[in-house]
């Protein structure tokens, strides 16, 4: 039987990006060709992006605690900060459990979805709402079985998470529609069946998303952030829906890509990307460090595969569409063009972020991969967006199921 562990890696990522980028060098690419002359310009346009947001260059991870700052409140660190915690490992568990589900919740939203957030009358759309949507679910002890322990999330309360909780709770509806409702709760009820069916959830406690803070405890007091997501995937890869598998092994955000199929080679036609459970792993490194685990390794993860990094390339005519008619058509996840432009992404990413350090003047420890992220590219691409189109929309149509973008 074929082992595809070897697939459940950002080095996987990584290599997979860069055969990618070589082929549309090359072009051999059905969809795409590629512009690196373009590169220096995308560079100088996210370097101004990061000093306008972050003028003395102190950048943080891109990860979902920026988005729970929405509106500049810092909820998080209000809210633990108020809480008295027995102790560091119960903090940690409740932040882990926080950052899972949001994580999960952050699929895009589409164009007309707000929230409007009670406690202070302001409005967000788009990661800023869905993170602050998601904060206040949690932050309500929605998903707590416990009523004295609000910050908990408990995997029974996941499994019996319905259509109708997130609705009221993401204030959905025929004016406000939220894009992928029933595939945010099927893989929040996925998440709650793997707690159960793991005992790597549940190490000192009843199951629960942040029983995997525990586990990831055991290694010691220093982990790599590749482990982490190696963690991830071994341990919540059977929550993702119809994707792929071979044998009983679950494959997460990899896609089929016929071109490459070798007959010798029966992982050959595989693109692992794994954004979501990257960008997981990015949100889940400031609880450890606050835990005290020196986490290394960052740049051994690599860049987003997402409509916002991607649509960069496009914006800034790096990447151009062979067939110009493809960009008023609506693509599903899977299709060869879209995994070409999320692969091809990632090793965009790798490319842009020297030439980005350069501009800024700051060393590869000062400015990992994380700080480009978020100072930086995400926030360039939707800059660039909204100059582009009105509604600020990725350059391409893409059918969300709520589990991917």
């Amino acid at each position: 039987m074929t082992d595809a562990t070897s697939l459940l890696s950002s080095a996987a990522v990584r290599a997979a990006g860069q055969h990618m980028l070589d082929d549309g060098l090359a072009g051999r690419l059905d969809h795409w060709s590629v512009d690196l002359d373009r590169l220096p310009e995308v560079a100088r346009f996210v370097a101004m992006v990061t000093r306008t947001a972050y003028p003395t260059l102190t950048v943080p991870f891109h990860s979902r605690w920026r988005h729970f700052e929405a509106g500049g409140i810092a909820r998080w660190q209000q809210a633990a900060t108020q809480r008295q915690w027995p102790n560091e490992a119960q903090r940690t568990r409740a932040a882990f459990d926080l950052a899972i589900v949001s994580v999960l919740l952050d699929a895009g939203s589409g164009g007309r979805w707000r929230f409007t957030e009670n406690q202070t009358g302001m409005s967000f759309a788009s990661s800023e709402g869905l993170g602050v949507a998601s904060f206040h679910l949690i932050a309500g002890g929605a998903l707590s079985k416990d009523p004295a322990d609000p910050w908990r999330v408990d995997a029974e309360r996941l499994v019996s998470f319905t259509t109708d909780d997130l609705v009221t709770a993401f204030q959905v509806s025929a004016e406000n529609p939220l894009a992928g409702v029933e595939g945010r709760v099927e893989l929040l009820q996925s998440l709650g069946h793997a707690c159960l069916a793991d005992p790597v959830f549940a190490l000192e406690h009843s199951p629960r998303p942040g029983g995997l803070a525990d586990h990831l405890a055991t290694t010691g007091n220093t982990i790599e952030a590749p482990a982490i997501l190696r963690s991830l995937l071994d341990h919540l890869g059977s929550i993702w829906p119809s994707r792929l598998r071979i044998g009983a092994q679950p494959l997460g955000d990899t896609w089929l890509y016929e071109r490459w199929r070798r007959a010798d080679d029966p992982l050959s036609a595989n693109v692992p990307l794994h954004k979501l459970s990257q960008w997981l792993t990015y949100s889940l490194i400031e609880p450890l460090i606050e835990r005290g685990i020196d986490v290394t390794a960052i740049d051994g993860l690599t860049g987003l595969a997402e409509y916002r990094n991607g649509g960069l390339f496009i914006d800034m005519d790096v990447l151009h569409l062979k067939d110009e008619a493809q960009a008023a058509a609506t693509h599903q996840v899977s299709s060869p063009v879209i995994v070409e432009w999320r692969a091809l992404t990632v090793a965009l990413l790798d490319r842009l972020l020297p030439l980005v350090r350069q501009e800024l003047g700051v060393s590869a420890e000062r400015f990992p991969i994380a700080s480009m992220l978020e100072g930086g590219s995400w926030a360039a691409g939707r800059r660039i967006a909204r100059e582009k189109r009105a509604d600020g929309s990725p350059p391409l149509k893409i059918l969300s199921d709520g589990t991917t973008f």
